[in-house]
């Protein structure tokens, strides 16, 4: 028989609990930095140091970092420094001694915008490499630039940026 958990939020828990908050954009968000330090509180939670950090992992995971499709919203944050999600956390985290490459996609009016032009300059500034979009029919039914690359280009462009991070281990 499985020992009961106390009523007392200050009883040590008999085994450690991973907690995952999932935070919307409600808000009742505004609550969120007391109920962490109220869960932080309980005994046996997630209090060391080494206990891992997924941003921090996934970077040290990868060799290479491939973002496709990478839409204007988040090429905006990106090129902006704005890290609110898992991915653009991975990418401002990102050892920038490793590849990054990227694929813009998005309708051409937005991918005629003066500022995309900046942003994806932004990124080669970081030390990214861009695969270019391609010109094409869009979903929306806008013909021009703003679809992202073809699949084989990108894997083609991942492979050629992998032999020669490889060669130059060698």
């Amino acid at each position: 028989m499985e020992p009961r958990a106390t009523s007392s939020a200050a009883a040590p828990l008999r085994r450690q609990f991973h907690v995952l908050v999932g935070v919307t954009g409600s808000v009742a968000a505004l609550k969120l930095p007391l109920l962490v330090s109220k869960l932080l509180d309980i005994p046996d939670m997630w209090k060391r140091r080494s206990d891992p950090v997924l941003h921090i992992d996934l970077r040290r995971w990868a060799d290479l970092m491939l973002v496709a499709p990478l839409d204007a919203n988040t090429l905006g944050k990106v090129a902006s420094g704005i890290c609110d999600n898992l991915l653009t956390c991975v990418i401002r985290a990102w050892d920038r001694s490793k590849p990054l490459l990227f694929c813009p996609a998005m309708n051409t009016a937005m991918w005629e915008h003066p500022i995309t032009e900046q942003q994806v300059g932004q990124l080669k500034d970081f030390g990214y490499i861009e695969i270019p979009c391609v010109a094409k029919k869009l979903v929306c039914g806008d013909q021009g630039l703003g679809a992202m690359a073809e699949v084989g280009t990108i894997v083609g462009k991942v492979k050629e940026v992998l032999s020669q991070g490889s060669s130059q281990q060698s």
